[in-house]
Order: structure tokens, then sequence, then C-alpha cells
């Protein structure tokens, strides 16, 4: 696989657990590993074609009702490329969060809008946090398996630094409330 995408391993990784859609492969994405990778029908898509093209899945027809869906089965090719990838030491650990953008600039707006940004964040973090527990609870009921174990090592993870950015919201609006705080007494 010469032109290596992280939606192909996200699409081939899935695959090599169960036949998928489109629509499933979408799906998984939004869910158990939303917290660390994104990916749209935009991207989804086009990738199938091409990883069908080459080789590395194949499609099957799915639908009950004659509608062309299609189910995607990882192929031998696929799983070694995918082993391949896995090898690689290779790894892009990239982080962005417009939030922490928008508080990087803080300074051209008010402390009341950081506050509120802040705020914004803890909420979702609090919600996904959820989500994240709520995983770690049915993986913990079957510890046996073997896959299990992996999602949730990176479920954990996710635990764990989402802990540590809720820690980091009510430091933060704590500074941003005691400068706003000190500069009324000031006055």
């Amino acid at each position: 696989m010469a032109r290596e995408k992280k939606i192909d391993m996200v699409i081939l990784g899935l695959l090599s657990h169960e036949d998928l859609t489109g629509y499933d492969i979408k799906k998984r994405i939004d869910g158990a590993i939303s917290f660390f990778w994104k990916g749209s029908f935009g991207n989804i898509y086009p990738a199938l074609k091409e990883l069908e093209d080459g080789k590395l899945i194949t499609a099957k027809d799915a639908s009950e009702d004659g509608r062309g869906k299609k189910a995607y089965q990882i192929t031998q090719k696929g799983r070694e490329a995918l082993g391949d990838w896995l090898l690689d030491e290779q790894a892009s650990n990239e982080i962005r969060y417009e939030t922490l953008l928008k508080i990087f600039f803080g300074g051209a707006g008010s402390r009341q809008i950081s506050v509120h940004n802040i705020e914004v964040f803890e909420r979702k973090v609090q919600d996904d946090l959820k989500m994240l527990n709520d995983y770690c609870a049915a993986l913990e009921k079957d510890p046996a398996n073997e896959d299990h174990m992996y999602y949730y090592l990176t479920v954990s993870f996710g635990i764990e630094t989402y802990k540590a950015y809720l820690a980091w919201c009510s430091k933060a609006k704590k500074m941003i409330r005691q400068q706003m705080q000190d500069e009324e007494e000031s006055r």
C-alpha cells in the first residue's frame, strides 16, 4: 500500500474484527473510537473504494431488499497491510483543540468569554467521560476476550485523559476568575 492513509488503517482494523457496511464503519468510528479518531462519510466511502480496488477488502451484497447494500470484508492482503502498519514505529499523535486556540488568543476578548469557552469544553468532556465510563463497564464484563483488553486500554487512556482535562478546566476557570476578582478589587 504505497499511499497509506490512516482512515484506511481504521477501516482495515474494524474489518479485522467483523464484516461491516460503510454505515456500520461510520457508527463504529462515531462510537467507541470517536474520542481519539474521527471519520466522515466523505472520507470513508472513497477509502473503501480504494481499498477494494487494491484488493485489501472485498465487498458482498448485504441487502435483504436487493438495493445493493455492501458489506466489506478484509482480505489476507488487507490483514498483511494492517500488520505492517502495526509494526511501523512512525505514529502521528497530533492534538488539535479549537478551545485551546480560543484560550490562547483569549486576551483579544473578555475574560467572561474565555470562562464560557472553558465551560462549553468542560460540558463536552463530562459527556464524553460518561460515555467512556459506560464503555469501560461493558468491557470489564468480558475480560477474557483479548480484543476487549485492547479496547479497554484505549478507553482507559481516554478516561484518564478526560479526567486531566476536567482538572485543567477547574484550574483555568479559577485562574481567570481570580484575575477578574483582583481587577474588581483594584477599582
